[in-house]
Parts: structure tokens; sequence; C-alpha cells
């Protein structure tokens, strides 16, 4: 048996329509790794939203990652992944990372090219990637409940999650590298997990990505070595979270290894789904309109309309416009 020192603890954060892909992705890291394995998917992880809902979660599990150190009971390291990912080489190379005198471990640029150096007058704020984070828990006196209600005056959502402004630059290690949080891109040999970023081509959700047929082979050799039945995928597309033109996909590999669909297929896969009615991430994206709705709701009641479409048109400008982006961040 393995030991503690040897175990890699994984929480994965997730709502009940990812439950499946959670399974593949774990599936994926036992099949490369001599590493112990103790995932967790946190689906089922309660947590309190702010009083504001303009700072509220976006996702089911947007704040689970920072229960981690309280349910390690702050020891040891542990490690954040999302559920749309897939392992491709040994994850104790991942696991391994050393913190030295850092408190989390991430990846600091969304691509390679994006750690050259940025044109004099730009905001050098490095861009932090934190959907793979390893976490030293014995470090991080993280009280979940506490930093929740930091979101009502003290930071934003942008500043928790993207800038994890609960930590001091020095204490977060920029050293995953981009092949462990590859996002929709695949090179043989050299990705070590493929990240499925975009939700609506995710491939249990979209048949034409096309780094699909990486994932469906780790669901094939799952309903080979009976590590996943048949009867669990149709049960995802009965309840609308699995395309069903999956069923078809799967059936049309055959005994050989997945593949990218033909036009042929395509074609047939896209009428499959459409006289199904099925729509990608539908739960998801009713959480999204209910969400919008409460804030929609809530800057009327305090009177924050207007102060809202200034903002937008602020965050507008910053994402159209290199040269209005340097005035306001004081460039």
């Amino acid at each position: 048996m393995a030991s503690e020192a040897d175990t890699a603890h994984i929480f994965v954060g997730s709502d009940r329509s990812q439950l499946l892909a959670v399974k593949v992705l774990e599936h994926s890291i036992r099949r490369s790794t001599t590493l112990n394995i103790k995932l967790r998917s946190m689906h089922d992880l309660e947590l309190q939203d702010p009083k504001d809902p303009r700072q509220g979660k976006r996702t089911g599990f947007s704040f689970t990652r920072f229960a981690i150190p309280k349910l390690m009971g702050y020891a040891g390291r542990a490690i954040y992944l999302d559920a749309d990912m897939l392992v491709l080489r040994d994850f104790r190379e991942l696991w391994s990372l050393p913190f030295g005198e850092c408190k989390i471990i991430i990846q600091g640029a969304a691509a390679p090219t994006d750690s050259s150096a940025a044109p004099r007058g730009t905001n050098k704020k490095r861009q932090k990637q934190c959907s793979v984070m390893l976490l030293n828990c014995e470090a991080l006196n993280w009280d979940p409940e506490e930093i929740i209600s930091g979101l009502d005056g003290r930071y934003s959502y942008e500043e928790l999650l993207y800038d994890m402004c609960i930590l001091e630059e020095h204490e977060i290690s920029y050293a995953v590298p981009f092949e462990w949080n590859s996002l929709e891109v695949f090179e043989p040999g050299k990705t070590g997990l493929i990240h499925y970023t975009d939700m609506q081509t995710q491939p249990w959700v979209y048949a034409n990505n096309p780094n699909a047929w990486i994932w469906l082979e780790e669901l094939r050799l799952m309903l080979e070595n009976g590590s996943m039945a048949m009867s669990e995928i149709e049960c995802e597309v009965s309840l609308g979270y699995f395309r069903p033109s999956l069923i078809q996909q799967m059936a049309d590999f055959g005994v050989g290894r997945a593949r990218a669909p033909t036009d042929a297929e395509l074609r047939k896969y896209r009428e499959i789904d459409k006289s199904a009615g099925f729509r990608p991430h539908r739960a998801v994206n009713e959480m999204a309109a209910r969400r919008q709705k409460e804030v929609e709701e809530y800057e009327l009641r305090m009177g924050l309309k207007s102060r809202s479409l200034a903002n937008s048109m602020l965050r507008l400008a910053r994402r159209v416009g290199g040269k209005v982006r340097r005035t306001i961040s004081g460039g």
C-alpha cells in the first residue's frame, strides 16, 4: 500500500452535470501514475454566497477551492482541478512541484507566448490561471466563509478568483508549466493535461471539438475495461447533461480507437442532438440567467443601475483599446 507521502489529494471543482466527466478525469490520472490517488468531487460542498449578488458565484463550484485547506485539516499538500480536464502523462510530475516559500503554485500565463516582455506602458500585472492549483495546506489558514464574506465590500469576484488578492504576490509560485494546463491545445508527447475550457465545445456536449477524440478514447477504454457502463452515459443523456449523439458516436468506433468524426458522421450527430432538443449546459445557463435577474433586481433596489452601466462601459473600453486600458490603469 502506498504511503501518505506518496498519496495525491485531488479536489475537483464540479457540479452535478459534470460528475461523469470527473470519473473520466480520475481514470486518466490513475492510468498514468503509480501515486496513490484520493480524489473528491466538490459538487456536494455547500458554501454561502455573498449578500451582493453581483459578486456571487459564476458556477456551482466557484468558491470550493478556498475550502480545500480546511477539508485537509490544514495539513499536507493538495491540488485543485476543474472537471473538464484529462491527464495524459504521469501525474507525479505535477504533484511533485516544490513550494519553496510559497503557499500556492499556479500557472502564470495562458500560453507560452504570454510570458514575453510586455510593451512599455502596458499593465505588467501577471495573469493568473488558477484552474490547476497546488496548495500548501499547512501554510494556508483559509476559512471559506470568511473569504466569501469579503466579497461584500473588501474585494470583487474578479479580484478574488482571477487575481488571488487574498495572497501576497511573494506567496504565489508560477511554476505550473503550460503543458500541465493546456487550454484547448494538444501536442503529442508533450501535453500533460488538456483543459477543455470552452464550455460550449466540451466533448460530452459537442461532437466537433478537434481534440474530442482524446477524451473519447479515455471513455472508450473505460467502457472496455468495465470502469464505465454504457447505462451511466445513457443516464446522463436522459438528464440532459450529455449529448444524445455520444451514444451513437461510441458505437461508430466499434472495436477501434476513438477518432475524429467524418463530415457525414458530424451531420448525423448534429441531427440526433437537434431532434432530441439537446442544449449544451442547460442547467448552467439557467443558473446564469437566474443570477443575472437577481443582479438586475438588486441594482434596481439599491439604485445602482446607472453606476452598473458606467462600469460596463468602462470594462468594454478596457477590452477594446490598449491605449484606453493603459490610461485607466495609471500608465
